[in-house]
């Protein structure tokens, strides 16, 4: 046994390491429906960066998953705290200032004359690039940040999709 053991230490290491940085560091995450289209698809696979926000702040436009009761949802961040969002004819406003959304989206005419308020301390406002068929902070309030699980990266499949996403 002690031999066997100490023949297999060094997978049984590498086993654990695997796990550790699954668990804690980065991890794969699948799109499950069509709210981030255009710029992620159904069953897109992406790498989610679990340590993103330990030493930095979370940024404008960020793609990110969020534990929203038991499900995991994947949505950008368009406000951050203290900031008033405010959408007219789906052009964004912060704090009363127009700001170009860089990314590829489907309008919605619920934004087209839509203000959140001041976004409080600690929570964030987030959208799907798919407005119509999005279940995001417009429905669910702000996002606190404790229930941010990190930010998503790269896409690593399918390959013909594989890169970093704006």
């Amino acid at each position: 046994m002690k031999k066997a053991l100490k023949e297999n230490l060094v997978y049984i290491i590498i086993i654990i390491l695997i796990i550790l940085i699954k668990c804690f560091v980065v991890t794969p995450v699948r799109v499950n429906g069509r709210s981030m289209l255009k710029t992620l698809k159904q069953n897109d696979i992406m790498i989610l960066n679990k340590l993103a926000y330990k030493n930095k702040d979370i940024k404008r436009f960020d793609i990110v998953v969020i534990k929203n009761n038991k499900e995991l949802i994947i949505k950008r961040v368009i406000g951050l705290p203290g900031e008033t969002i405010t959408y007219k004819n789906n052009i964004l406003y912060v704090n009363g200032k127009k700001v170009k959304e860089n990314f590829s989206k489907i309008y919605d005419d619920d934004l087209d004359d839509y203000t959140t308020g001041v976004i409080p301390k600690g929570k964030y406002f987030v959208v799907g690039d798919n407005r119509p068929d999005s279940l995001d902070s417009r429905m669910i309030g702000f996002i606190k940040k404790k229930n941010i699980n990190g930010k998503c990266i790269y896409t690593i499949f399918p390959f013909s999709r594989i890169g970093k996403k704006k």
